[in-house]
């Protein structure tokens, strides 16, 4: 039965809450702090990263078009693709190409 009782009252000291272990709002505030920093130490080393194949509806939200103009992008050979078991993958450097070789530049005149 001594046995029983020390074991509880082990376990009960260490289940007590000490005044050096109580966490304070300051310590939190430095701890969101922290956090805060590590994160955008994160996400300011990693660049972001693009995906390389787009399928349709990815490309019809990126230009705003409809399936009808990506499909005739297709037929007429502006927009390449690749076809895999039914579904169709666009390369994401291809359409940036498309987007820059139809940029029309602004004339200068207009923005004296």
């Amino acid at each position: 039965m001594a046995i029983e009782t020390d074991r509880f009252a082990n376990s009960a000291n260490n289940n007590r809450m000490y005044r050096e272990q109580i966490i304070t709002r300051e310590d939190l505030n430095e701890f969101r702090s922290l956090l805060l920093n590590d994160i955008k130490e994160i996400i300011q080393s990693k660049p972001q990263q693009t995906k390389q194949w787009l399928k349709s509806n990815e490309v019809r939200k990126l230009l705003n078009i409809s399936p009808g103009t990506l499909q005739n992008l297709r037929i007429n050979g502006t927009l390449t693709y690749t076809k895999v078991g039914g579904i169709m993958y666009y390369d994401n450097s291809d359409i940036d190409k498309l987007l820059n070789g139809n940029k029309v530049n602004a004339l200068p005149t207009l923005f004296k």
